[in-house]
């Protein structure tokens, strides 16, 4: 699996992951899920040079322009709900790709076991087609890895883009050591080192879910 870390190089997506980090900015639930769709439109622009492209002809008032367009059928799936953020800002760039939707929970049985779920999908035909996959945070990387199997049910794509504004190290880990090498990228903002037992991700930026959308019962 390939790792673009996009926040080892200075760039405006620094200035927006500084934003959602801050917990005095983060009071403002519209700036945060608004940085994280800058971020997205930014991971998207990378993401676009490594798409495939072809030459149109178009029509101007003044005569013809040749032009390169993109040339990959797109599929961008969000995971619910913190991924939503990001995944408006990728469409926002890519404005005629499909969509798709992951629902995934936790459910703990005796012992505070805990599985985890899906609970719902949404998703068109992936088969020869390139999948980005947007979520807000990598903690351990087990939703993560169970999203992208069930969203492999419904075909096998060409290349699949994972899209995590913040990252922990062992999420990299887990995903690096179980997804295929030549058909996954993963794209950062910043990869945090520690991980909690309850996999809260340090320094991390909180519940990214509940800072976007308010909390949950």
């Amino acid at each position: 699996m390939k790792i673009n870390n996009l926040g080892a190089t200075d760039s405006l997506l620094s200035q927006y992951l500084a934003e959602i980090r801050d917990k005095s900015v983060q009071k403002d639930s519209l700036r945060f899920r608004r940085n994280l769709e800058r971020m997205g439109g930014i991971f998207a622009h990378e993401i676009s040079k490594t798409l495939t492209y072809k030459t149109v002809e178009v029509e101007t008032p003044l005569g013809i322009a040749s032009s390169r367009v993109v040339d990959s059928p797109l599929v961008i799936a969000a995971i619910l709900r913190a991924g939503l953020p990001v995944h408006q800002g990728l469409l926002n760039a890519f404005d005629t790709a499909q969509n798709a939707f992951v629902a995934a929970y936790r459910k703990y049985g005796k012992g505070n076991e805990c599985d985890l779920l899906i609970e719902y999908q949404s998703c068109p035909p992936l088969e020869g087609k390139t999948l980005v996959i947007a979520d807000a945070m990598l903690a351990s990387g087990a939703s993560m890895l169970l999203t992208y199997e069930s969203l492999m049910t419904c075909g096998e794509p060409v290349h699949t883009h994972i899209v995590c504004p913040v990252a922990s190290a062992e999420g990299v880990e887990n995903l690096s050591k179980n997804l295929p090498h030549k058909r996954v990228t993963l794209w950062v903002g910043a990869i945090d080192e520690e991980l909690t037992n309850h996999s809260y991700i340090v320094p991390g930026l909180g519940d990214a879910g509940n800072l976007a959308f308010g909390e949950k019962n």
